[in-house]
């Protein structure tokens, strides 16, 4: 046994080979933390759904699915996920384009494939894909990535989240071109070019806005103004607010929160549980949840500074600082700090495809910190 990790039955002379077919290695204090999110998103789920068993027993199956996910990734060694990394990003591209020729309506939206015994959103996949493909474009490059290189780097990240944003899904197209930043910048971009690409973001403000949707507008004039149109656009963050407030430092208790059981908070068990496990477990509540969450995203960025080489630190670091956006953004739109998107609460929200892609993504940093430990045998 050694720190931070369990090893059992690895033979000699695995690191050698690259390869673990007598020997598991898991992360502990990434599989603890990872299980304490889970158990108290379940005891908020199970308030949010109305204290509905057979919901969160299909969460709780989506789970299981998940985790085992998390357990086979784990066991693959780091230099097998760069060898498929750039088939992985093709496989997601091509399930992209099956979505916009074939893809199942819902809500005004197409993202969902259809294959009969399951529906999935291939745009999940493209959350591990973008920064996947981009560890792998620059592990074996200098660092920092030339201007040439920084032009296929944005081609790797905005083909897909063009793609997504069509469907439309803007706010998981942002997340995905976020990802895939964030791993550039930590190849080293320079001030100078992060500067640059500030500006010219700031200056494709209007051309983003004359291509967005009517609803997409609205949720931006609202986060802006929510009180303008309370009972339309402006319905959701107000009731979350309420939910928020009302909570106070300890919280009505558990299945006590008014806004969600009598059904004036909306979304409560995907977009908006943040607002609910607020009214009912108060700011402390709260505060405890986001610890847990920084105790991943520190454990993450330690997988990702212990790294053997450029892939697995970008795609560690990637990885990490991705799930650290995905938890600013929907406690930010749920506090009224940033506008509505789809961005459901990792490892708490009800979903199957995001929980297992976030599992997945666990499992890939449990993957690369074992593999050093064999190494360092």
């Amino acid at each position: 046994m050694s720190l931070g990790s369990i090893e059992i039955g690895a033979g000699p002379g695995l690191a050698l080979r690259g390869f673990r077919p007598r020997g598991v290695v898991m992360d502990v204090p990434l599989l603890l933390a990872v299980f304490a999110v889970c158990a108290l998103g379940f005891i908020v789920l199970y308030s949010a759904v109305g204290e509905n068993g057979a919901l969160v027993i299909r969460q709780g199956a989506r789970f299981a699915v998940a985790l085992l996910g998390f357990c086979a990734i784990a066991q693959i060694p780091p230099h097998y996920l760069r060898m498929w990394t750039p088939w992985i990003f093709l496989l997601a591209l091509g399930l992209l384009l099956l979505v916009m020729m074939y893809g199942v309506v819902g809500q005004g939206a197409r993202r969902w494939l259809d294959l009969g015994f399951f529906r999935f959103q291939p745009s999940e996949l493209m959350k591990l894909a973008v920064p996947m493909m981009v560890a792998w474009f620059m592990h074996e490059r200098t660092l920092p990535p030339t201007f040439t290189q920084l032009l296929v780097l944005m081609l790797i990240i905005f083909v897909p989240a063009l793609f997504i944003a069509r469907q439309p899904d803007l706010g998981t197209a942002l997340l995905i071109a976020a990802a895939g930043g964030l791993t550039v910048l930590l190849a080293g971009v320079s001030v100078r070019v992060i500067g640059a690409l500030s500006v010219l973001a700031l200056s494709s403000g209007p051309v983003l806005w004359h291509f967005m949707r009517d609803y997409q507008k609205a949720r931006v004039l609202t986060f802006l103004d929510p009180e303008s149109d309370p009972l339309g656009a402006g319905y959701n963050i107000i009731q979350s607010k309420i939910a928020l407030g009302s909570g106070g430092l300890f919280g009505k208790g558990w299945l006590n929160g008014t806004q969600a059981h009598l059904e004036f908070l909306p979304e409560r068990s995907t977009d908006f549980i943040f607002a609910v496990m607020g009214e009912e477990f108060g700011l402390l509540g709260l505060l405890l949840l986001l610890g847990l969450y920084l105790v991943l995203i520190g454990r993450g960025l330690y997988i990702a500074a212990a790294a053997q080489d450029t892939f697995t630190r970008l795609l560690a670091g990637g990885l990490s600082l991705t799930f650290f956006v995905y938890v600013f953004v929907n406690a930010g739109m749920v506090c009224g700090l940033l506008p509505i998107v789809g961005v459901p609460l990792p490892l708490v929200s009800a979903g199957g495809t995001s929980m297992v892609t976030l599992m997945a993504g666990f499992g890939i940093l449990a993957a690369i910190r074992g593999n050093r430990k064999l190494l360092a045998r």
